[in-house]
């Protein structure tokens, strides 16, 4: 039940329904993939254990959603086949778990969430640490025309690039994980995809980044995250959700080929400082 906390936790759902169809959605891109899904969230959750991390912490998952990343992370950058991938994923994880408890004892001291700033920071040192440099981005294509397939497709899979896998059956099986949290939930996170492709492609994203779901990934987790998770989820709230995926989106390029959820941390952290000026926001409902 841990591990599939730890694995609903990476869209802040401590649900093991949730955990179980996020995991049948990394068996589906390929079964390396959900092995090192599972297997980032056990070494991370182990970890945590080992060191005397709260009980109730390892209880709701908190100590494996990073590691989850991680692990899957290694295996789409470096290659889920290579036994140094294996060696440089457990690295990662204990990093994870280590930049965890960092980034919790300093937002802590502010009342702000470390969110998945421990899988950002290895996931880009993972990148530019690469023997062949790190991964550029292709270049956009322009504006172009973007057909409503593309959009559709994009919208799919932008839940799949969540864990970094640009497949529609992967985003399928991610947006069933939120569906089974509550249909809220998933109204939420498709309003914040929504979100984000519309301002990428009101800003030029190519059709081909479109269709990969790179417009939509970041809005998902941010409307996610201030409406309904670190803000409670209402009428007043919701608007400012979707304020936060777009700027998340528009500020995404910005981050090139290491982006990761880096637009969603930064995004999410400023928006959650920002709220306690808002009465109307923080109020209880």
């Amino acid at each position: 039940m841990r591990l599939l906390r730890g694995t609903g936790q990476v869209t802040f759902l401590p649900r093991a329904s949730t955990g179980l169809l996020f995991t049948v959605a990394l068996f589906a891109a390929g079964w390396q993939y959900g092995l090192y899904g599972l297997g980032g969230t056990a070494v991370g959750t182990a970890g945590a254990w080992l060191l005397g991390v709260d009980e109730e912490r390892l209880a709701q998952g908190m100590e494996g959603f990073n590691s989850c990343l991680v692990g899957v992370s290694g295996a789409v950058l470096l290659g889920p086949d290579r036994l140094s991938t294996v060696l440089v994923a457990l690295l990662g994880c204990g990093a994870a778990t280590v930049l965890t408890a960092a980034a919790g004892r300093a937002f802590g001291a502010w009342g702000l969430p470390a969110l998945t700033l421990p899988f950002c920071t290895v996931a880009t040192a993972i990148t530019l640490a690469r023997p062949a440099g790190p991964v550029t981005a292709p270049a956009a294509d322009g504006a172009g025309p973007v057909r409503l397939a593309d959009a559709a497709r994009g919208f799919l899979v932008g839940f799949g690039q969540v864990f970094l896998l640009p497949h529609w059956y992967v985003g399928a099986f991610v947006l069933a994980g939120l569906l089974a949290a509550g249909a809220r939930v998933a109204a939420v996170a498709c309003l914040g995809n929504a979100a984000g492709l519309a301002t990428a492609w009101a800003l030029g994203m190519s059709a081909d980044r479109i269709a990969d779901g790179l417009g939509g990934y970041n809005g998902v987790l941010v409307a996610l995250a201030l409406c309904g998770v670190f803000l409670d989820a209402r009428w007043r709230t919701l608007p400012y959700a979707l304020a936060g995926a777009v700027v998340a989106t528009a500020a995404a390029p910005a981050f090139g080929a290491t982006a990761f959820t880096w637009p969603f941390v930064l995004t999410t952290l400023v928006f959650l400082a920002a709220a306690r000026s808002f009465p109307r926001l923080t109020a209880a409902p």
